[in-house]
């Protein structure tokens, strides 16, 4: 029997923890665990029966840190024989009907453009390993742990390109329900469903009563299995050996009371052994059983947002188009990305939900253009993405480096158009825009509009894509060349609705084409659709008149609790609706510029101020400010860290303007700070975000790498007579190098204060290995920096 033909409909139990077990087993700090395929094989094959016997379903090979980064030389003899070991165990425990996972991690880089990694090559660097596990074995591709949706989406589509397994993705949120990267249960959620992953969960980073109410919001929102893989609890040090705080017996009972929440499969991660797993399967398996439930939400997301079309009309910014341009066809023309940026800032400050992106222009390279948009855009700004061309290459393209669950702008009822767009959104996921037109034109009757719907409907249900994730245009016609077209289009709106039982869209303005003073027909027909069933409207939104007809709808349908959103713009309070951000090329000041993470523009502007301006007035009055205001956001959860890294360069980019006017000045730092990755842990993505920030707070930061020996940390401490070291571990089979590193310093440069971060990390671990700090952030090393200096 298929995984698949079981996930979902009965009890499946994943194996518990890897690395914590080696290390109990004699591996070493800083040693990494996957070397031990080659050079301890019987002790991987006991581990991996222990598992087997223990009944567990799924076994996972010792592979989470294979890629070619860690290993270049000899990947491929690490993960042959890490999933010959998991089928040898399996043999040996007498369970061949279990089935072995070939384990995917992250790589431990960030992606472009917050990091350096780019997505095509995560895809690569994730491929490899899994057609060199799929080809020895493997049965299923788990990949776990994930801190950034992006970073997921590069590994899915690796393993859906690379070999025909189910796939498992279990994402590692914090205690407030977010990604490192600021992406929520709802936004994984629809990225993951798109991707037509097999099951989907959470592992790692909490223990099993943390991670309660994220368990909740997955069964609220997901149609998919739910797999459920938490810590033994949370992690301290003890002699210098890592352990967590809940045995087999609570654990068992605390898992048998997350198996009553709506899930399906169940296993552990760090701190849990083959004693807690048997237990809990000893528990959960007498506990009745509830096949996932189908959601049928009509759901977009972005990186970190997710928007519900249905309970309320939904509007789809229009600006981002070339059409009856000519600033923007001129800024496409031009490659000016932070126009691009500012029409769509402009748009979001003004109450969008969803941007439209356009691009295209029959004199550029469109794929190209979209893929610099897309990815630009989804840096700066948390709305989700309506991807709009008539370029199937442009958009896959766009679909491709999207990092969520996209709008695609659009397919009609042609089977041409239908046969090109729909395996896009099989393969990438996405609400489609179904155009009520077919190869015979565009229907003059209601009737006939409703009659090409269902035939998008059928043909998409073909290809697997459901009902809920087409969205009918039901074509806005101008009424001065046809005055009945507008009934036309209501009526259709309306048997949408309650005929069809689906969503509609429409391009708003379209109604009014050729005829004077177009926003009041706009607005009044506006009104009119919304009152149709009108679900999503593609719009200009920093036009008034069409906001307030949007606004004034809700109110008067009861869909504005208390009025609140119409007071909130209207009202005599301050509204950041009613102070839309400067479009296009309009200025922005320094302060706002960094801010929105706009790098080009904060050059321009430090460079305007310094004309008046003395350049240490620029640092202290907006540089530092700006940056203050985005980390206190980040620290509150309204900032993300796309925008925090965004907003960090380019108030380096600015700084470096005031610096070049600084020459023959003083210019001194704050002080000078160590930052490593400890030995034995490749992953430097907390690292390298620290250090970021810390150079954008005047401090000098002498950057040592990954896997750093304790020796070198210590030896560079002395030798630089540093205050302050910032040591990083995303693994806890690391985080003993970084016990070592701290031992070290006390002993050799006791007057060095030692910051420690890492996703399996918390302040009770922190205190338990000596470590002056422990930052949950990258905000909290910059503040306790400065308690050190004084500052």
């Amino acid at each position: 029997m298929k995984l698949t033909e079981r996930l979902g409909k009965e009890w499946v139990f994943f194996d518990g923890g890897m690395g914590t077990i080696l290390q109990a087993h004699g591996l070493k700090a800083g040693e990494l665990p996957e070397t031990w395929n080659l050079s301890h094989p019987d002790e991987i094959i006991a581990l991996n029966r222990s598992y087997f016997e223990a009944g567990c379903d799924v076994v996972n090979t010792n592979t989470f840190g294979a890629n070619a980064l860690k290993y270049p030389d000899n990947l491929r003899e690490i993960v042959e024989a890490a999933v010959n070991h998991a089928k040898t165990a399996r043999s040996l425990a007498g369970r061949e009907e279990a089935f072995v996972a070939l384990d995917i991690g992250p790589t431990g880089k960030l992606l472009q453009p917050m990091g350096d990694l780019p997505f095509e090559r995560a895809v690569e660097l994730f491929s490899e390993t899994i057609r060199i596990g799929a080809a020895a074995g493997a049965d299923l591709v788990l990949i776990e742990t994930m801190s950034d949706s992006y970073e997921a989406k590069a590994a899915v589509l690796a393993a859906k390109e690379s070999c025909d397994l189910p796939v498992v993705v279990t994402t590692i949120f914090d205690e407030k329900g977010k990604l490192l990267t600021g992406g929520t249960v709802d936004s994984v959620v629809a990225m993951l469903e798109g991707l037509r992953v097999d099951a989907l969960g959470v592992n790692c980073g909490l223990g099993p009563v943390q991670m309660k109410p994220i368990i909740k919001r997955l069964t609220e929102v997901s149609s998919l299995p739910i797999v459920v893989n938490p810590n033994a609890g949370l992690p301290r040090s003890e002699n210098g050996t890592t352990v967590f705080d809940i045995d087999a017996e609570e654990f068992a009972t605390l898992m048998g009371e997350i198996a009553g929440m709506g899930v399906h499969a169940l296993g552990g991660c760090c701190g849990t052994t083959p004693a807690h797993i048997s237990k809990m399967i000893e528990v959960c398996r007498k506990k009745p059983f509830a096949a996932p439930v189908p959601k049928h939400r009509t759901v977009v997301s972005s990186f970190s947002q997710t928007v519900e079309i249905g309970p309320k009309p939904v509007i789809i910014g229009e600006r981002i188009n070339p059409t009856g341009k000519s600033k923007f066809k001129a800024a496409l023309r031009e490659n000016n990305i932070e126009y691009i940026l500012g029409e769509g800032m402009a748009q979001e400050d003004s109450g969008a939900h969803i941007l439209d992106v356009n691009v295209g222009l029959p004199e550029i390279d469109e794929p190209l253009m979209i893929e610099r948009v897309v990815t630009r855009l989804q840096s700066v700004i948390a709305l989700p993405l309506q991807i709009d061309t008539s370029n199937t290459e442009a958009m896959e393209r766009g679909m491709r480096l999207y990092n969520g669950k996209p709008m695609i702008n659009s397919v009609s009822g042609k089977m041409e158009s239908m046969e090109a767009v729909f395996p896009l959104v099989r393969k990438y996921g996405g609400v489609v825009v179904g155009l009520a037109l077919d190869e015979n034109g565009i229907p003059a009757t209601a009737e006939g509009r409703i009659q090409v719907a269902k035939k998008i409907y059928d043909t998409a249900e073909k290809y697997g894509i459901p009902h809920e994730d087409i969205v009918i245009d039901g074509l806005a016609m101008t009424i001065s060349s046809d005055s009945g077209s507008a009934l036309v289009t209501l009526e259709t709106l309306r048997r949408v609705r309650g005929e069809l039982h689906g969503h509609s869209i429409l391009g708003v303005s379209n109604i009014s084409f050729g005829l004077p003073q177009r926003e009041i027909v706009n607005s009044n027909f506006f009104t009119m659709a919304l009152q149709s069933g009108l679900s999503c409207a593609i719009i200009n939104p920093n036009m008034d008149a069409m906001m307030r007809s949007y606004r004034a709808y809700l109110a008067l349908a009861n869909l504005d609790e208390q009025c609140a959103g119409y007071i909130a713009a209207y009202g005599n309070q301050p509204a950041a609706s009613a102070a839309p951000a400067a479009a296009g090329g309009a200025a922005m000041p320094l302060g706002e510029s960094i801010e929105r993470g706009l790098g080009e523009r904060a050059v321009q502007a430090a460079k305007e101020m310094l004309q008046t301006a003395v350049p240490l007035d620029v640092v202290n009055g907006e540089l530092i400010p700006a940056l203050d205001r985005v980390g206190k956001g980040f620290e509150k959860g309204t900032v993300f860290l796309p925008q925090l890294l965004m907003s960090a360069e380019a108030a380096k980019a600015a700084f470096e303007v005031v610096k070049e006017a600084m020459k023959g000045e003083d210019q001194q730092t704050k002080g000078k700070i160590i930052l490593a990755t400890v030995k034995g842990d490749i992953h430097d993505i907390g690292k390298n975000i620290v250090k970021v920030l810390l150079e954008n707070y005047a401090y000098q930061v002498l950057d040592l790498g990954k896997d750093v020996p304790p020796e070198v940390i210590v030896d560079t401490a002395i030798r630089e007579d540093i205050k302050v070291v910032g040591l990083s571990a995303l693994m806890t089979t690391t985080v003993v190098s970084m016990e070592e590193t701290i031992r070290q310093l006390r002993e050799k440069k006791p007057d060095t204060k030692v910051v420690v971060g890492g996703a399996v990390l918390t302040q009770e671990y922190a205190d338990s290995i000596g470590a002056d700090c422990y930052a949950k952030d990258a905000m909290a090393t910059v503040h306790f920096a400065d308690s050190v200096f004084g500052v």
